[in-house]
């Protein structure tokens, strides 16, 4: 999703000492400037029901498509028959999945328990037949539950809670990396700077790092109209993170210091100058 800032873009050539009153003030009025000069589109929200019961996957799609009329929201449906199958093919493409339990090859429960391992983010609601598997839902922080036959009332208002948690999800940007095989899905507000590395670069975050194939540029070209700059060519980083710059070094909030290439402190600062105003 594209972001839209409404100052226009401009380029001037500053003094490190200015730079770093300016990430001063960002410090302290930068939340309430960015929600200010931020806006985003909502798109179409992705769901999958996961349900080997036909008649139980036709009623759900014919609620989703009911709510979606009702508030004038469009949705992608995918419906798979196991959770084997929704396993096997997962690549954080989804926004929320309406999982049965009871299942043939791969129940639920286990199905969820492997996506959280790649996915954190996306909404998991149960279907299930009976509440002995509703305290289990915690464990893969599971939105809530449905009890079969699914009543309208009931799925409407835990779709909402669902709704309110991908619209405010759809606020940030996402990037989709390979790691060991794995698709994961990262939100790049925790990610403070990309190194790289021969010919991997490493994704520096909030909870880990993650390794996974270069080159860098491929990840510049992504996230330079996201708030990222480079400062080096082995650097990428996230403005939002930088807390001062002193002599040929950026300073980060979260404690590293990365060098400023001459080549690419002009282009760096401007950035930086932008982000800030």
């Amino acid at each position: 999703m594209e972001r839209i800032k409404i100052i226009p873009h401009f380029y001037v050539v500053i003094s490190a000492k200015w730079v770093s009153s300016l990430l001063i003030a960002r410090n302290l009025f930068y939340p309430l400037a960015r929600n200010l000069i931020l806006y985003y589109f909502i798109f179409m929200i992705n769901v999958c029901i996961v349900e080997d019961e036909l008649s139980q996957a036709e009623l759900l799609k014919g609620y989703i498509n009911k709510y979606g009329n009702k508030r004038k929201q469009q949705f992608s449906i995918v419906h798979l028959d196991d959770g084997i199958d929704l396993v096997d093919e997962y690549q954080g493409q989804y926004d929320i999945i309406l999982l049965d339990i009871q299942m043939k090859h791969l129940d639920g429960m286990a199905a969820a328990e492997k996506i959280r391992k790649v996915d954190s983010e996306v909404i998991i609601i149960f279907i299930t037949s009976t509440v002995q598997y509703a305290v289990q839902g915690y464990a893969v922080d599971a939105l809530g539950y449905v009890l079969k036959p699914v009543p309208y009332t009931q799925f409407e208002q835990l779709f909402d809670k669902a709704i309110t948690r991908v619209q405010a999800r759809q606020q940030h940007i996402y990037i989709k990396v390979s790691v060991d095989d794995k698709q994961i899905k990262l939100d790049c507000d925790t990610i403070s700077y990309i190194e790289s590395q021969r010919n991997n670069v490493i994704i520096h975050s909030e909870d880990k790092d993650y390794t996974t194939i270069g080159p860098l540029k491929r990840f510049d070209e992504m996230l330079m109209n996201h708030g990222f700059s480079k400062c080096h060519n082995a650097y990428l980083v996230n403005l939002s993170y930088v807390e001062a710059i002193q002599k040929e070094e950026v300073l980060l909030t979260n404690g590293p210091s990365l060098p400023i290439s001459r080549a690419r402190k002009k282009e760096f600062m401007a950035a930086l100058t932008e982000d800030i105003l």
